[in-house]
């Protein structure tokens, strides 16, 4: 019985060991970037090719720097048409302006319009999220050409009419990982002439 118990043990302390191997932290030097990693890591809910899953390791970010994150002034657009923004795909996704934003970085006067999704409305999840979609200088080099991505909440806007905005805290388009995704493409009015270093990197495919 002894003879039998202690091969059992030794199987069962390799499996626990391989395990804890793959159960190693995910990089990540915010909780943003631990929760953005995890999401693509997990092969529900990752925007990654099968190819890019299989060594997926973690996303490149530019190191976190405060300069970064800034008071925006926000004054909303009355009346915005609504129209149809257009994407990467034949698809049409129906948007409207919600406001225009201004800020400083790095002593420069800056200004992005923000977005409402109208399809985001409808969804009790998503209906107080604001759509912030920008290229900067970095655009097509250490950053995706197509842009970057940052999300804020209506919630966030206070009594006078500022926000805060976290560049550290961008996301790429999905086209930047798997070109079967339909991507808002960024306005040209939403160019920025500056090199905002911080939040996402462009992804490097396998």
């Amino acid at each position: 019985m002894k003879r039998l118990f202690l091969p059992s043990l030794i199987v069962l302390i390799l499996i626990i060991s391989c395990n804890s191997k793959d159960k190693r932290p995910l990089l990540g030097d915010t909780p943003y970037q631990q929760k953005l990693n995890a999401s693509f890591k997990d092969a529900t809910s990752s925007p990654l090719k099968k190819i890019d899953i299989k060594v997926f390791k973690g996303l490149d970010f530019f190191p976190v720097d405060s300069n970064f994150i800034v008071t925006a002034k926000l004054t909303k657009i009355e009346n915005a048409p609504i129209f149809k923004m257009a994407t990467t795909t034949d698809r049409t996704p129906l948007y409207k302006e919600y406001g225009v934003l201004d800020f400083t970085i790095n002593n420069k006067a800056l200004q992005l319009t923000v977005y409402q999704s109208q399809e985001d409305l409808e969804d009790e999840q998503y209906k107080d999220y604001l759509f912030i979609p920008f290229t900067d200088e970095t655009s097509g080099n250490e950053s995706y050409g197509g842009g970057r991505y940052m999300d804020v909440m209506l919630t966030d806007i206070k009594n006078d009419q500022t926000i805060q905005l976290n560049f550290n805290n961008t996301y790429n388009p999905y086209c930047a990982y798997n070109e079967k995704f339909s991507c808002p493409i960024t306005p040209r009015k939403n160019h920025l002439d500056i090199e905002i270093k911080a939040g996402i990197k462009d992804f490097k495919k396998h």
